[in-house]
């Protein structure tokens, strides 16, 4: 008699409905054991469009992630032992020039890449054994946060959009045990895309929140806001997650 595969051997199932909360769970627990064996616990992320590249309409903006990635991987080396490590989506544009950056500084880094219809591949600057395939954004999502200690948004799309808010969100809500400062790279693209000011004429949010980011214009001035905001993790440092503050057990 044919005996059937133990449940979680059973693809049929794990790839069933019945199997998503294992399969969301799963993208939980393997990034956080790799990140344990590979020593990663505090991170610097990059957020910005997949559409830029050197010489293209968005180049500029791909040049200066990938020199303010370098800058930003340097100073971690020479200021606490390359314990912040730059950290992008894994995909092409800006992530690649983030992960460029950090591989040209002699860094380590980090591409949480997500599995898209246009069939997004990691790009090659990332380091060995630390590019995740993510197949829920919002897991991935989790993961930008849990270890991010600066966030640095250069123009992008509606995804861009979505990660960079979520984390605004979490600052202004007080979901975060520790600040996670935002800066937003490119303040002539994101003062026209975003009115700031009519979301506080409006009241639809504090004039205070306007504190939760700022903007920065060259790599050289974004490095020095980052180092003036951002304190070099200690050695003994281990996964430090953005945790709630009203449940910090979650």
């Amino acid at each position: 008699m044919h005996t059937p595969p133990l449940a979680y051997h059973d693809p049929r199932f794990i790839d069933s409905d019945e199997g998503r909360p294992i399969r969301i769970v799963s993208e939980y627990l393997a990034p956080l054991r790799t990140f344990h064996d590979a020593g990663v616990t505090a991170t610097v992320v990059f957020f910005g469009s997949a559409r830029a590249h050197s010489g293209g309409t968005l180049g500029r903006y791909y040049d200066e992630a990938r020199e303010l990635a370098q800058l930003v991987t340097s100073w971690s080396l020479e200021q606490c032992n390359g314990r912040l490590i730059v950290c992008s989506g894994g995909g092409p544009g800006i992530m690649e020039a983030a992960n460029r950056g950090a591989s040209l500084a002699g860094g380590r880094s980090v591409g949480l890449n997500i599995g898209l219809p246009q069939e997004q591949r990691p790009n090659r600057f990332i380091s060995p054994g630390l590019t995740f395939e993510f197949h829920y954004f919002f897991m991935r999502k989790l993961w930008f946060a849990h270890l991010a200690h600066a966030l640095i948004a250069f123009p992008g799309g509606f995804g861009t959009f979505d990660e960079v808010f979520e984390i605004l969100t979490l600052a202004q809500t007080r979901k975060l045990d520790r600040p996670i400062p935002v800066f937003l790279y490119g303040s002539e693209y994101w003062r026209e895309v975003v009115n700031f000011e009519a979301l506080v004429r409006h009241g639809t949010i504090a004039p205070e929140d306007l504190q939760l980011f700022e903007f920065v214009d060259e790599p050289r001035v974004a490095l020095a806001r980052i180092t003036s905001r951002v304190q070099p993790p200690p050695a003994e440092l281990r996964l430090s997650f953005a945790r709630s503050r009203c449940h910090p057990e979650a």
